[in-house]
């Protein structure tokens, strides 16, 4: 079991002393560059070198070994080879030294021989309560007290600065990367974290650590796959709470476990759409590439996040205000016309202008620079917009117009405080440092800034966003040792709740002619074989048995199909059902995936899930206002809610089942694979929901 200790982790990041395992005199090798990026820029700390061979370290008395120094360290920095890392792992743990950073590689990622090495070092690290980042990490800074726990070689393009950006990423190299874009793009951080093998300490970890952090209010991260869910969702879920945003780069978009299953919802439900699910679920945004990530992490640090965002464009040129219209509508940024009294009042100002949104100040304001102010103004103070974005070109920056502009761009914003201000200008990199300390953010293309304009928005609907209503909870459901038949998953299902339509299971023909009479016609008849999960396929399903010789007549005809197309298959009999009609056919399913367990799945049947594959995935379990947002959002969903003419179909009670059902896949434990309820019937308001058929596929056990 892991130590559980946050404030031993949190020494990670701020540790008033660090021994440095393996030592370097010369700077520029890697166990040099730690102790003279940390001296060169001022940390405040002691550091106590570890070299056997040297009685001084770049002008620092230098130890034998961990037993001989002064005192405890609160960090080490273990740059020794692979062969002697657990002796210096067991001598740092044993010594009482809270977590220790290792830079030293040949563990997990050559190999298995490799991997039992590296659980070496855990085992000798947690018996004595250590926390170890890495193996095969490039390392930790802490750039607001100078810590810098790291050998990259980026930092010889310049220190970051000290800021309210952490960095986490799984990759040494392109965590290094992002430092270094983010240095170059004047973004501070607090902290960058490079989490290696993360044999021990994950991206959750570290996720949980920053946001506990005071001088971190923005984070990114870098994922290229989860190791265990649970630490993530436990960040994921403190960034929200603290509403601090997280911004992440998850790659490599595989269906691990997907491509050899038979149901629809496994083969939908891949890796790569439920890391999208769970990241919504958190208000995470997630980007696709560095300059996203950079663009809305600048923006981020504003601290803005409204949640209901709305943009307002002032332009001096109309082609530029249709690029910035066609990007907000695109991403669904609402930019709502100014009221109709401001467009006439802002008209008698400027008789040429274009007042609707985008507000169109045109070149005239070169001559009047007041407009700026009056019409930015307008904008907030009467179209309430959340969010302003100027388009100004290249004037922002040419010596006539950049000294006038910025000063009546202030006067807006002073009235301003809680509005986002982002402008689209060229200018020289010390001019944007002048616009930005105004505190506006510069974009060159206006696209980008629109993007992340909108992701303000995103964060702000996750912060505000009350708490739901309870999952359900079901007793522990104990699941057969095989795939169940049709009426034997229907029965399992009863048990939360999930109900289907009158049906019976026959073995001979005159007990499904008894059957039919009794539910009443017209009834559907299917195969019952645990063996066979898709019955249509075969032609296992009959529909519209309206009479007593069709059900004998069906009978003989489904007993000769099984037998036929699945000759070796357990045939079980006959299922005799109520027919149920009028209601809008959906597909309800749940996937196990390896990561974030039990996923459910909601969607419309037919050409929608097969083709179209308009669904939506949530992690379970979760309670009815969940399911109902679900339903609600896919694109078929008027389809559901009386589009042309249709009845309004029972979303309530699809809802609850919904709901039921991610109850259901948590209770039946890790067992259980998936679950189709396709169709299920969702019948006319006040009419319920009813599973047709039920599909459930289990670890045989």
């Amino acid at each position: 079991m892991r130590p559980n200790d946050p404030a031993r982790i949190a020494k990670l990041l701020n540790p008033q002393s660090v021994a440095v395992i393996g030592a370097s005199d010369d700077p520029t090798r890697i166990g040099g560059r730690p102790i003279a990026y940390m001296r060169g820029q001022g940390y405040q700390g002691k550091i106590f070198p570890v070299n056997p061979n040297r009685a001084t370290v770049q002008g620092l008395t230098a130890y034998p070994n961990v037993a001989a120094l002064p005192e405890t360290p609160d960090v080490a920095i273990v740059i020794v080879p692979a062969s002697a890392a657990l002796e210096s792992v067991t001598a740092l743990a044993e010594r009482g030294c809270a977590a220790a950073i290792l830079f030293t590689a040949g563990f997990a990622e050559i190999g298995p021989e490799g991997a039992l090495e590296q659980q070496k070092l855990v085992d000798a690290a947690h018996k004595h309560g250590m926390r170890l980042l890495g193996p095969n990490s490039l390392g930790l800074i802490n750039p607001c007290t100078h810590f810098y726990g790291t050998f990259a070689t980026g930092c010889e393009l310049g220190f970051p600065k000290a800021g309210n950006v952490a960095i986490i990423s799984q990759s040494g190299a392109y965590g290094a990367h992002l430092m270094a874009v983010s240095t170059a793009n004047n973004i501070g951080l607090s902290a960058v974290i490079l989490t290696g093998n993360e044999a021990d300490l994950t991206v959750g970890d570290m996720l949980q650590m920053v946001v506990q952090d005071p001088a971190t209010q923005v984070i990114m991260l870098y994922s290229e796959g989860i190791r265990e869910s649970a630490g993530l969702l436990a960040g994921l879920d403190a960034a929200r709470r603290a509403r601090k945003p997280v911004l992440m780069m998850k790659v490599g978009r595989s269906a691990v476990g997907s491509a050899a299953a038979q149901s629809h919802t496994a083969s939908i439900a891949g890796d790569d759409r439920v890391t999208d699910a769970v990241l919504k679920e958190f208000g995470v945004v997630r980007v696709q590439t560095t300059e996203q990530m950079l663009d809305i992490a600048r923006l981020a640090t504003r601290g803005i996040y409204p949640a209901n965002n709305t943009l307002g464009v002032i332009t001096v040129s109309g082609g530029a205000g249709v690029i910035i219209s066609d990007a907000a509508d695109a991403i669904g940024l609402p930019m709502p016309e100014m009221p109709l009294a401001s467009q006439e009042r802002l008209l008698k100002l400027l008789p040429f202008a274009a007042p609707r949104n985008p507000v169109d100040v045109t070149a005239q304001y070169l001559n009047e620079m007041s407009l700026i102010s009056t019409f930015t103004d307008a904008l907030i103070a009467e179209g309430k917009y959340s969010s302003i974005l100027g388009f100004f070109t290249y004037t922002g920056g040419v010596a006539s117009v950049a000294p006038r502009l910025r000063e009546q761009l202030k006067i807006a914003r002073s009235k301003h405080p809680d509005c986002i201000f982002v402008l689209s200008l060229m200018a020289s990199r010390d001019q944007i440092r002048e616009y930005e300390s105004d505190g506006f953010i510069v974009f060159e293309d206006p696209s980008r800034a629109v993007v992340a304009i909108e992701a303000m928005g995103q964060f702000g609907r996750a912060f505000a966003k009350p708490p739901g209503l309870h999952a359900p909870k079901l007793a522990p459901i104990t699941l057969p040792a095989h795939n169940p038949s049709e009426a034997q998953a229907k029965q399992l299902l009863a048990q939360a709740g999930i109900a289907s339509a009158p049906e019976e299971v026959c073995v001979e023909t005159e007990a499904a002619v008894s059957a039919a009479k009794k539910i009443g016609f017209p009834v559907v008849m299917k195969i019952v074989s645990p063996d066979i999960l898709h019955k249509s396929e075969i032609g296992g399903v009959l529909l519209d048995v309206n009479d007593e010789a069709g059900v004998r007549e069906g009978f003989a005809l489904l007993m000769q199909r099984g037998k036929s197309a699945a000759p070796h298959a357990r045939l079980d009999g006959v299922l005799v059902a109520k027919q149920l009609k009028g209601g809008v056919e959906c597909i309800l399913g749940i996937h196990q995936d390896p990561v974030f367990g039990p996923v459910a799945m909601f969607g419309l049947g037919g050409i929608f899930v097969e083709i179209l594959q308009d669904v939506v995935l949530h992690r379970c379990p979760f309670g009815p206002d969940v399911a109902e947002e679900m339903i609600r959002s896919i694109k078929g969903a008027p389809l559901l809610l009386g589009a042309r003419g249709r009845p309004v179909a029972d979303i309530k009670a699809l809802a609850e089942m919904l709901s039921q059902l991610s109850a259901f896949a948590v209770a039946a434990g890790p067992r259980l694979q998936s679950i189709d309820l396709n169709p299920v019937l969702a019948m006319p308001q006040g009419q319920g929901a009813y599973a047709v058929d039920a599909v459930i596929e289990v670890t045989p056990g």
